[in-house]
């Protein structure tokens, strides 16, 4: 192939279509950023959702990228070269992946392969179910909410909850949608294991309600109270911010029934891979999810969505304007336009 690569990085501000609210902030745009790499007549595109959780943010990711150029990040031609200089220079997880994702769609559309035959994969369902997601909320407004969403359409709702109203606006969602299999994710926002244990006696009351999963709802540092929470919860427990690029998963498997694996988290394509593929190992649910994102973040999770069992890949339908187009959604399936998956022809 063709001497260097030319890298470029654009920062580009979304707007929502409404508030994304978890329980740790509120807000009405997300800011992300878009990798392009070019080797001769070949071009991957990559994208990076920054997260403050993990100490990112637009600015910083663009310095680190500013950096690995002046590193010779157009030297970085193959993935394990690319990996070389990531050891030098470690960046953040969602930069990382943004770039590991552009530099794999050039290579993989070199070798004239799908991305997902090229990462060594079996292939993508042609639909791929998705949950859908409601932000935190007054409960008030969650019946125009789901019918303004047409959310019943999805097979599996997500449920974002804080401890002072999450049981509210779980009577809320089934009240308007009883029976509907629920998700609720915590985003670590309860204390301690005896208050989530208080919560799932409250919220088993409810008329109508159908708890299936509970994600990441104590802090990740609180291990014990995991331990402790496993046996009695009474549904499968879902890690999210307990696992990024790494984990102990004998001690995952003590805590948590399954691991929510995101590729922003994760760092790349193989790292997140060799996670899903260690959840499964260790008898743990393995779920494929994101972060907000346009189609070109959630066309990679697709790649490698063969490997998961449940996916969580809507962030993308609660951006406003869609830019990129890779991924549409009907009746709460995903699919590729074409019904194709592999390299993309991108103008």
């Amino acid at each position: 192939m063709p001497g260097l690569c030319t890298w470029t990085i654009t920062v580009r501000e979304l707007p929502l279509r409404y508030v994304w609210k978890i329980a740790r902030n509120a807000s009405a745009t997300k800011t992300n950023l878009f990798v392009d790499v070019r080797l001769g007549p070949h071009r991957g595109q990559g994208e990076a959702a920054p997260n403050v959780r993990y100490g990112e943010s637009p600015a910083l990711l663009q310095t680190q990228f500013e950096e690995l150029c002046a590193l010779g990040l157009s030297q970085a031609t193959t993935l394990p070269a690319l990996t070389a200089l990531l050891a030098v220079r470690p960046v953040a997880h969602a930069l990382s992946f943004a770039l590991e994702a552009a530099l794999s769609e050039c290579l993989a559309a070199a070798a004239g392969q799908p991305l997902w035959q090229w990462l060594g994969l079996a292939p993508p369902a042609a639909r791929t179910a998705t949950a859908f997601s409601l932000p935190i909320m007054p409960p008030g407004e969650v019946a125009a909410f789901v019918r303004a969403q047409r959310a019943e359409r999805f097979s599996l709702l997500k449920i974002k909850v804080n401890a002072t109203e999450g049981l509210d606006l779980l009577r809320a969602v089934a009240a308007v949608l009883p029976g509907h299999p629920l998700l609720v994710d915590g985003n670590e926002t309860w204390p301690d294991a005896d208050a989530v244990l208080r919560f799932l006696a409250e919220a088993a009351t409810v008329p109508g309600l159908r708890l299936r999963l509970l994600e990441q709802p104590l802090p990740a540092a609180l291990a014990a109270d995991y331990r402790y929470l496993r046996p009695r919860a009474g549904l499968p427990l879902v890690a999210d911010e307990s696992v990024t690029d790494n984990a102990d998963f004998e001690a995952i498997a003590q805590h948590f029934h399954g691991v929510n694996v995101k590729l922003m988290k994760a760092g790349g394509y193989g790292r997140g891979i060799e996670l899903l593929r260690r959840t499964r190992a260790h008898g743990l649910l393995p779920m494929l999810g994101c972060m907000v994102e346009t189609t070109l973040g959630i066309w990679g999770a697709l790649q490698v969505s063969a490997l998961a069992d449940v996916h969580d890949l809507d962030g993308f339908l609660i951006v406003r304007d869609e830019p990129a187009g890779r991924v549409r959604e009907a009746d709460g399936f995903l699919s590729v336009p074409g019904g194709e998956l592999g390299p993309q022809a991108i103008t």
